[in-house]
């Protein structure tokens, strides 16, 4: 019995000093590669000559990314969120890229000695009462919250995809966000002009929703009924939730077949299609167009969107058809905002400068320019955040660059809820470029917010004609 209780309080405080050695393994790699950015960007300084620079710098990304990946692959949780968004080739050096999308299907899996268990109490049965058949390999457990199983219920024709929560991973992910926040603070206080901290408030509200599997359900058939409501056909396909089999730790829902969008490439090439050729090109447009049609409906129309479409959660079905998967992070945006982000797609397409400092000011964006010609870098600077198409000869985005438009204006103030549609925008560009299509959302999209400006009754009908011959621009800045 001394030896039992001896264990028993090892366990115990080794489970007290946890948070503790992941906050600690987290600020020390943290340091290290911040660190080691700013000792280059003091020796880079130094040098006169363009190509050494750049060279010391590529230097750098190759080893900054080497301590990136073994930091989001050894701890986990959340970070491998962070790397599914860091991993895009607008946002991050080649080197990174490289290293952290082959994290997108990392995510360590639960064994299936746990997950029947999991499925039994959730469902109040027997397992083997409920499956006729239970494939014990994940289909995938890229998420931090869940992993996905193909299965075959017990009187249902149809294949479903089973979701289990992962157990003890919400506790894990919190320390996680609470770190990052903390270095969010020191970041924008040194280095970034920007609201990062309202940010990572925000992405601590999402998080937290995906560990609810009745909130998913109910808004994946939300966002189904609306596609149907106003499509002849919809732009991308919805899984259907099945009925009676919704906990919230175990979601089972219609099981679609497809090619993960990561693989697309790869796929195209095993059936002898040039995945650079013309008919990849045009496959390629079609689905990046599904995708745009998709979220310019769920983000102006209806307010309510699907906000993490990460390349883990869109499949390539059969005629180059688009399912999205995964309803964990959702967004319901309050129609001022949504009114007000139409009215920046506008300005964004219209290339207006003042309507989108307009814009920018009813969403409740704060800024602070220091350039003298601030209109046109806040318009530059609103469409690297919220379209996807990118300037003459730009591929990346960098807020440590000296052109980055961050240095020239600072985002004091950035409201919590537009967070998501910011997330969002930099994933569709990062599939935008990685398909290299470079094609812009606010140009494809002005026509959905036209619609809704109009129905809001911010436009009459002879706007609309009148915007035609250039007048619509002087009508909506009043």
């Amino acid at each position: 019995m001394p030896t039992l209780g001896l264990r028993e309080f090892r366990e115990k405080f080794a489970a007290q000093l946890a948070p503790c050695h992941r906050s600690l393994q987290f600020w020390v790699r943290a340091v290290d590669v911040y660190t080691t950015y700013k000792v280059c960007q003091f020796r880079a300084g130094l040098v006169k000559d363009a190509e050494k620079r750049e060279a010391m710098w590529e230097r750098q990304h190759e080893i900054a990314a080497v301590k990136m990946y073994s930091l989001c692959s050894e701890l986990g949780g959340l970070f491998l969120k962070a790397a599914q968004i860091l991993g895009k080739p607008d946002l991050a050096p080649a080197a990174w890229v490289k290293r952290l999308v082959t994290l997108c299907d990392k995510a360590p899996a639960t064994p299936i000695s746990v997950i029947q268990k999991i499925l039994e109490e959730e469902l109040g049965q027997n397992f083997s009462d409920i499956f006729e058949q239970f494939d014990a390999e994940p289909l995938g457990s890229a998420s931090i919250a869940q992993q996905v199983h193909r299965a075959k219920l017990r009187g249902l024709k149809t294949d479903v995809a089973i979701k289990v929560q992962h157990p003890g991973v919400q506790h894990l992910m919190m320390i996680d966000i609470h770190n990052l926040q903390a270095f969010a603070l020191f970041l924008q206080k040194t280095d970034i002009n920007f609201d990062l901290f309202s940010l990572t408030k925000e992405v601590e509200k999402q998080v937290a929703y995906e560990f609810d599997f009745l909130r998913e359900a109910a808004a994946m058939e939300k966002i189904n009924k609306f596609f149907h409501d106003n499509n002849k056909k919809a732009p991308v396909l919805v899984p259907r939730v099945i009925p009676g089999m919704v906990t919230r730790k175990v979601f089972a829902m219609e099981f679609i077949d497809g090619i993960p969008i990561m693989n697309l490439g790869d796929e195209m090439a095993k059936r002898g299609i040039d995945p650079g050729g013309k008919f990849a090109a045009l496959a390629k447009q079609k689905i990046l167009k599904s995708l745009t049609l998709a979220y310019g409906q769920m983000i102006l129309k209806n307010g309510f969107f699907h906000a993490d479409p990460h390349p883990g959660n869109i499949l390539i079905c059969k005629g180059s058809e688009v399912a999205l998967l995964d309803y964990g992070q959702v967004k319901d945006l309050p129609d001022s905002l949504r009114l007000g982000y139409a009215k920046l797609v506008l300005a964004m397409a219209d290339s207006d400068p003042l309507m989108a400092k307009l814009s920018v000011e009813e969403l409740g964006i704060k800024t602070l320019s220091t350039h003298a010609d601030g209109d046109q870098e806040l318009l530059t600077l609103a469409r690297k955040m919220f379209d996807t198409k990118f300037s003459p000869g730009v591929t990346m985005i960098s807020p440590f660059s000296e052109d980055s438009s961050l240095n020239k204006i600072t985002v004091q103030r950035f409201p919590e809820e537009l967070f998501s549609v910011l997330r969002t925008m930099q994933l569709l560009r990062g599939l935008s470029v990685g398909m290299r299509i470079y094609c812009s959302c606010a140009e494809q999209w002005r026509p959905i917010a036209e619609e809704v400006l109009y129905k809001a009754g911010r436009l009459k009908a002879e706007d609309l004609k009148a915007n035609k011959h250039g007048f619509f621009r002087r009508i909506l800045r009043k």
